[in-house]
Order: C-alpha cells, then structure tokens, then sequence
C-alpha cells in the first residue's frame, strides 16, 4: 500500500495561503509567552533587591541520586541568602513526592538546613506536582497570600504568573544558571508550558491533591516573631 504525502500548493496564491496559515499559526503559539512577559514585567527582582517577605517558596526542579539537582540547588542557594540576610522568615519548599523512592520537599529541606536555615523555619509541601498546583497549595493549605517564589529565569514568569493568579501577591526571583543542554531544554519545554498555565489561568482548576488545610507556615512564622531564628 503506498502512503500518499501531502503536496505543497502548486499555485502562487495557494504557497501564500499556506505561508499566511504557517505564520498564524506561529503567532498563535507563541501569544501565551508574550502573555507571560507583559503581565510579569514589574514583578521580577533579584536576591540583593527583592522586597522584604516573610515567606519565600522554592519549587522543585528534580533530583540526582536523591540530592537535589544543579538548578535545584541554585534556588535554595538564592533562599538560604535571602534568609541569612534577614530578607525572608519563613521558607516553603514545594515539589514532588509521588513516590516513595522520590522525595523532592525532603531533599529541599536538608539542602536548606545544611546551608543555615533553621529546620522550624522550612515547610514542605509534598503534593507540589507542577506550578499551579504549587501555587493554589500555597494559597488554600499553607494560607500564603503574599511571597517571593524562587526558580530560574527560564520559569519565574509563570511562577509569578499563576501564583498571582491563584491569589499569592508575588514577586519573582530568578536565579542564574549555566547555558547548557538543561538550560535550552527548559527555554523551549516553556514556550508549550505558557500555553498550559494560560489555561490554567482561564479554567483555574483543582490541584491533583489539595487536602486539609496546614498550619506549618503559620507557626514557622511565629517563631521567626518570637525571636527563634
């Protein structure tokens, strides 16, 4: 059986039409991440500028061997600083746990109290499956309403983006990171992830785990308050 492939128009007005739908098409694709930079522009800063907070939230970026990663360990370096400058009180570290053998809030959380958090200072949010979810679980279990989110700068808009849109008042920090292989991978994985959190925004939906509300945040903060840092 021959499988037929699709001809190119022949005529000069059928390649225009084709190249206008190509173009349309492009346009199309890439309006979620001009969305992203319009509605993010005020609201990025960096580690030595930011506002002072009383919580910052760190999303996961994976794991090597059970310690965090490269780029993991770059956003609880930017945090550890915050903290240590007296910038932040409170740390929230939100990733994945989904599995027993693979626990990103943990790992977080030893990183962040080997490098001089206090460990009555970190929560962890085990059901941080992807941003939105991070950020509604910011918002309805821990009861954040306002944070510095911490992540590279290929993913702080969307962070900022949808933390705003799930009611964090939010300001983002992106962290520098070495132009490799991940890097560029994670420029263009977000290109496609705009389009996701445009929906996100539009359609607001359920996290995949939201459960009862926490108070880790809430007494992480009372201590900061009593003089327990």
């Amino acid at each position: 059986m021959k499988i037929r492939t699709p001809r190119l128009p022949r005529t000069r007005r059928g390649q225009r039409r084709l190249l206008q739908a190509v173009m349309a098409a492009c346009v199309l694709a890439l309006l979620p991440s001009a969305w992203l930079y319009v509605s993010t522009a005020d609201r990025l800063r960096t580690v030595a500028d930011v506002p002072r907070e009383k919580v910052a939230i760190v999303f996961g970026a994976g794991l090597w061997d059970g310690e965090p990663s490269p780029y993991l360990a770059h956003r609880l370096d930017a945090a550890a600083r915050l903290y240590r400058a007296g910038r932040i009180e409170a740390v929230l570290v939100t990733g994945d746990n989904s599995r027993e053998d693979y626990d990103e809030p943990d790992a977080m959380h030893a990183y962040l109290t080997r490098h001089g958090v206090p460990a009555a200072r970190i929560v962890a949010d085990y059901a941080g499956f992807d941003t939105w979810d991070s950020c509604v679980r910011a918002r309805k279990v821990f009861g954040v309403d306002r944070a510095v989110l911490i992540s590279q700068g290929f993913h702080i808009r969307r962070a900022v983006a949808l933390c705003e849109a799930a009611g964090v008042d939010s300001y983002g920090v992106g962290v520098s990171a070495k132009h490799d292989a991940t890097w560029y991978y994670g420029g263009t994985r977000e290109v496609f992830a705009a389009a996701k959190a445009s929906l996100d925004v539009a359609f607001r939906p359920a996290p995949r785990f939201l459960g009862p509300k926490e108070d880790g945040v809430e007494r992480a903060l009372a201590g900061a308050a009593a003089g327990g840092r």
